[in-house]
């Protein structure tokens, strides 16, 4: 289940990005990895390359540059947007590590 929704993330983020100029643009030139850690269920991780998302897999092992690590509910909550994603990270339920730069990101993948 979380594997597919992933993958409609991905997808559905790699079509915003088509559509609309400035995101495309301000990330063209990022090249980072993400890891995905649900602490109850399996580990992720995800390429963002030229402004895209590729390369999702599971069993995320190996260096990345911004780590997000919640638990199966939590992340089904921010997907459905019951829980918010500061919401989430004020009461521990969710934690990015990487440099600023790289959470500044995140926020932007939302």
């Amino acid at each position: 289940m979380i594997e597919e929704t992933l993958a409609g993330l991905v997808d559905r983020f790699n079509r915003h990005a088509e559509k609309t100029p400035a995101v495309r643009e301000e990330l063209k030139d990022i090249a980072r990895t993400i890891a995905i850690h649900i602490t109850d269920e399996r580990n992720y991780a995800v390429d963002l390359l030229h402004g895209r998302l590729t390369n999702l897999r599971t069993g995320a092992d190996g260096r990345a540059d911004l780590t997000i690590t919640t638990d199966q509910r939590t992340f089904e909550g921010l997907v459905k947007k019951e829980i918010g994603p500061m919401k989430a990270l004020v009461t521990r339920k969710l934690t990015i590590e990487g440099t600023l730069e790289d959470k500044l990101l995140f926020r932007k993948l939302l």
